[in-house]
């Protein structure tokens, strides 16, 4: 064995720590690289909902509200006795409530919503409601849309509408938004927006971990028929 082939082995014993430590370095640049990105797109996604409201004075053919708080669906109904648009879908409405329920508590004559306004009972979440709302406008031959719900939640609508029917026409109006008063309720909003937000890329990337619709769910868990006595 010669002096070089003998050195050979020590030489790749002292240049292992060097390689391992290039490797550390490279993860660690990317991990922060990583961290760096998403902080600045939760900024970006931040001055998205918490700027200026763009609610315009535009018409649509029908406008779609997003359950999920009291103040969507009662702006929702203003727009419909604004004559925004010709009819209203609310989507994700619970099995058992009631167009009459939803009278109650909303500033409009029951009138209006008996004439305009439907119910959208099988949305799960918001692909759900996207696709309701793309089933319905489909179904009447719509071409536009005022999109009707929270500020913080209107990117992730929007992207799921956008995906269900490319080929309607959006509008967003957006309702009061979710920041609370005090320091404790600045930390809490804080959370639920960035959890929001994770949200947001989430389906930004089109990662579908739970059913959408009740048709959806149903397929995944049919009911289980009941065994027959005879």
């Amino acid at each position: 064995m010669t002096k070089s082939e003998s050195a050979s082995p020590h030489r790749d014993a002292a240049a292992r720590p060097g390689r391992v430590r290039w490797l550390l370095t490279c993860v660690a640049g990317l991990l922060a690289a990583t961290v760096v990105l998403f902080l600045v797109g939760f900024a970006a996604f931040l001055f998205c909902i918490l700027g200026p409201d763009d609610r315009t004075g535009r018409t649509a053919d029908g406008i779609v509200v997003l359950t999920g708080g009291a103040d969507r669906v009662a702006e929702a109904a203003n727009l419909l006795a604004d004559q925004r648009g010709r009819r209203l879908l609310i989507t994700g409405v619970h099995p058992e409530t009631t167009l009459v329920e939803i009278g109650r508590t909303v500033p409009v004559a029951q009138t209006v919503l008996d004439c305009c306004a439907e119910l959208g009972r099988s949305a799960l979440n918001t692909r759900g409601n996207a696709i309701e709302a793309a089933q319905w406008a489909h179904r009447l031959g719509f071409r536009s849309l005022i999109v009707v719900t929270s500020g913080w939640h209107m990117p992730r609508a929007l992207v799921e509408m956008e995906r269900a029917m490319p080929d309607v026409e959006l509008l967003p109006y957006p309702v009061a938004g979710m920041v609370r008063p005090g320091p404790w309720g600045v930390l809490v909003s804080g959370r639920m927006l960035l959890l929001e937000y994770v949200k947001y890329l989430a389906a930004y990337a089109g990662i579908r971990p739970l059913p959408a619709t009740t048709d959806e769910l149903t397929a995944l868990w049919p009911p289980h028929s009941p065994k027959s006595t005879t």
